[in-house]
């Protein structure tokens, strides 16, 4: 029995344009929404979709025309109390924490959940997700699809600083009894 993950990250936003840490109710921006919306005949059929809890993440699967639950362990890594800050602002307030932040996976200077936590999270919700064949589209945040594709694939937690997922661009896996492979290089809407 095989299962599809598609994984979609959001349209563009003013959090993701500024490198804020989102408190999870920003939204898309116009320009976001008119591209989700050109591309949502092109996403591949699904037998059940998802999404992040997010405001950015409902709105993009609104726009996909996707009837995505919100489910909350597709939640974005909690960044306590960095939320709502600037990348910059955070680097010049807490220097050493950021260091500690990006080099230890199992750490959270900012008081939040750490890595390895939402790798965990994210990744027990994969493997369930496998235990139903069928192909699934999920909208989540760049977060989740580096957890999802670190504990997918095996890599080692620090491997999640070096994946870079864009705005609205897709990720599809593929696997079964816990093994899955990774389609890259494919751009959205082009099939299996």
């Amino acid at each position: 029995m095989t299962s599809r993950v598609t994984l979609v990250s959001p349209a563009i936003t003013s959090a993701l344009r500024e490198a804020r840490f989102d408190d999870g109710s920003c939204e898309v921006d116009a320009a976001g929404m008119r591209r989700a919306r050109s591309v949502a005949a092109l996403l591949p059929g699904a037998d059940r979709s998802a999404a992040s809890p997010s405001t950015r993440c409902r709105q993009t699967a609104e726009a996909l025309g996707l009837p995505a639950p919100r489910i909350p362990e597709l939640a974005a890594l909690d960044v306590g109390r960095w939320r709502g800050r600037t990348l910059t602002e955070v680097t010049a307030a807490e220097p050493e924490a950021v260091a500690t932040w990006l080099a230890d996976p199992a750490r959270a200077p900012h008081g939040g959940e750490t890595v390895r936590e939402l790798c965990d999270r994210a990744g027990a919700w994969l493997e369930d997700t496998a235990r139903t064949p069928g192909r699934v589209t999920a909208v989540v945040e760049p977060d989740v699809v580096r957890a999802l594709l670190v504990r997918a694939l095996g890599l080692p937690e620090p491997a999640f600083w070096r994946l870079d997922v864009r705005p609205l661009t897709a990720v599809d896996l593929s696997g079964r009894a816990g093994r899955w492979n990774l389609r890259v290089g494919a751009p959205l809407g082009e099939g299996p």
